[in-house]
């Protein structure tokens, strides 16, 4: 299936999870300071495992980092 991750056209399996998602955008699920939304709508860690995602869906996968 076809989705838009963080911006741009991504192949994930039929049955893909958020996890799986959070894999292909190359960030740590594991981290903290990682945060999901699937359409618009903030996916709860807990949930990324369980929350299966369809084709044409928008991905936005965010990692917040420390700096300055």
């Amino acid at each position: 299936m076809i989705v838009a991750l963080n911006g741009r056209r991504a192949e994930l399996p039929d049955g893909a999870t958020v996890a799986d998602a959070v894999k292909e955008a190359g960030v740590d699920g594991d981290g903290r300071g990682v945060a999901v939304a699937v359409d618009g709508e903030v996916i709860r860690k807990v949930e990324w495992g369980k929350t299966k995602l369809e084709g044409e869906q928008k991905v936005e996968v965010v990692h917040a980092v420390q700096g300055g």
